[in-house]
């Protein structure tokens, strides 16, 4: 990919935030509808019929509150960050452990390259493409993610959120029953983090590159071998959501 263009990261506990009652205000119809864009109907068509009901639930929720922490860090979409943009990269972050694919890398990098091409294919810019594939190829990547620029942040936020503060999410408690109701009746957990820890385990034994070590993939394959299911998986069980 291009060399990627420096962005300004957010302030991530800005002064002007909606409180929590005032997002829960917002009509449930808002709350989960999907850009109504070409784009983002022809990333629906690619993603869904290759991705488990699970790992395609799991990629739109993280859309849906990723767009929430935006508004908590008062960002708005068309000023600050691209909506369509924010779909892809969140609607496509794990691409890689779709079927179809060449399984010769870890699968963030797969998934980044598999969606960047679709992109340019649909006549995206690069520079476009090129910030969806960083934060498609960050998003297992705390410390570094969050320093190249909102959609990065962004990304990463909406997957902290859905895994009910596995991952660290400083701000879990911003996200209403109410508003996570509305989210999980429209798409279903389905038991998330096995099923998508079960489709990166086999993306990572098909190929030695797939799991190196010290990666995701990598150490999530071990810990399977090992001990029968990953830390992660241990962790969701106290989870907010519990898987």
């Amino acid at each position: 990919m291009s060399e990627p263009t420096r962005e300004a990261t957010p302030d991530l506990n800005p002064t002007t935030t909606e409180s929590a009652s005032e997002s829960a205000s917002e009509p449930a119809t808002d709350l989960i509808a999907l850009p109504g864009t070409p784009l983002a109907a022809a990333i629906v068509d690619l993603v869904q019929p290759v991705e488990t009901p699970s790992v395609f639930n799991h990629s739109i929720r993280t859309y849906l509150y990723a767009r929430l922490a935006a508004s908590r860090l008062a960002l708005t979409a068309g000023d600050d960050y691209d909506d369509d943009l924010l779909f892809a990269a969140c609607a496509m972050h794990d691409l890689g452990v779709a079927s179809g694919g060449p399984y010769r890398q870890r699968f963030e990098v797969e998934g980044a390259d598999r969606a960047a091409a679709f992109l340019i294919e649909r006549g995206l810019p690069a520079t476009d493409a090129d910030q969806v594939w960083q934060a498609i190829a960050l998003h297992t990547s705390p410390g570094i993610a969050e320093r190249r620029g909102t959609l990065c942040v962004l990304v990463r936020e909406g997957l902290a959120l859905d895994f009910g503060g596995t991952l660290g999410a400083d701000h879990i408690d911003d996200l209403t029953d109410e508003q996570a109701d509305v989210v999980h009746t429209a798409y279903p957990r389905l038991d998330m983090v096995r099923s998508l820890t079960d489709a990166i385990v086999a993306q990572a034994a098909k190929h030695p590159k797939n799991a190196l070590r010290y990666t995701i993939p990598g150490e999530f394959l071990r810990e399977r071998e090992t001990f029968g299911r990953t830390r992660m998986e241990h962790a969701s069980c106290s989870s907010r959501w519990g898987n």
